[in-house]
């Protein structure tokens, strides 16, 4: 394409964009309004599904020793924790360590647990880890069937209901992206297809004397990715500042230690740019689909 051609095309499109002020004044609201909708889904999600990563990576497996077991067993089932596939880490934690751990967790009511200082009744264990959370429940299963070891727990209702949980999330959180997505198609095809009534006597005559599809298509092209770029800018001004306010303040959040949102920086840009890049991808198609049924002539 000539870049005189490519200049007119510019320039028609900003034309038509500014001739047709109140329907561009529509599609930017509908624009507007849906994106908004869609960032605030997204940073919803995405930090849903970052919290949720981050309890499946916390998600362990205690396997307690037995109270019997020797130091040449206890290196034994350490190795052969260890040669299990899925597994990433062991650790090894002495009953004295497990019982100040307890004792720290209760608080002041752990204070009664100091009596057993000196006639510690816990086990030894391994806390073991997988690489993949998902490998939880079968490494347990294989960990339970070695020699000396005594019991394995990891929460199975707990680890169970959180992946359940988890995935149901991401699915339905996916679903309603798509179906925002698409109706922001659907509001501003049709927005943008009442002004194109306006034109068609002259799409139909610019086809009469030989303009091709393409030439007709291109300043549609253009006035689609202006609408989807002012369509933007709210949403993008909404979506930073209000997360980097969230994100700062901690004031919803200070009471649950598990819940980390993701970093202002680069989180807010990210979803910044995909704003942008999703209002101007349903502005450039919602042009398109609405002028394509008035170049059949």
């Amino acid at each position: 394409m000539k870049f005189s051609t490519l200049k007119r095309h510019l320039k028609e499109g900003t034309r038509n964009t500014w001739r047709n002020s109140w329907m561009t004044i529509a599609s930017i609201g509908a624009v507007t309004t849906t994106l908004i909708l869609v960032g605030v889904f997204l940073v919803v999600i995405l930090n849903l599904n970052h919290i949720a990563n981050k309890l499946e990576d916390d998600v362990q497996i205690k396997a307690l020793i037995e109270l019997t077991a020797e130091e040449a067993d206890v290196n034994q089932l350490e190795a052969d924790i260890k040669a299990i596939p899925e597994v990433d880490t062991v650790q090894f934690i002495t009953k004295e360590e497990e019982l100040d751990n307890l004792i720290e967790s209760m608080g002041e009511q752990g204070q009664a647990w100091t009596l057993y200082e000196q006639d510690n009744p816990l086990n030894d264990a391994f806390i073991v880890q997988t690489t993949d959370p998902l490998d939880t429940e079968l490494v347990a299963n294989k960990i339970q069937q070695m020699n000396n070891v005594n019991s394995v727990n990891f929460g199975q209702d707990y680890v169970d209901k959180l992946f359940t949980f988890n995935e149901y999330a991401r699915n339905v959180g996916l679903v309603l992206i798509f179906a925002l997505l698409f109706t922001a198609i659907f509001l501003i095809s049709n927005t943008i297809k009442i002004t194109i009534l306006a034109r068609k006597k002259e799409i139909g005559i610019m086809k009469l004397v030989g303009a091709t599809n393409n030439f007709i298509r291109w300043p549609f092209f253009v006035e689609g990715m202006i609408l989807g770029i002012l369509g933007s800018i709210i949403p993008i001004l909404i979506i930073m500042i209000g997360y980097y306010y969230l994100a700062n303040s901690g004031i919803t959040i200070q009471q649950f230690n598990f819940i980390q949102l993701l970093p202002f920086n680069p989180f807010a840009f990210q979803i910044a740019g995909i704003i942008l890049g999703i209002g101007v991808c349903i502005g450039v198609w919602g042009s398109l689909m609405s002028v394509r049924k008035f170049l059949k002539v």
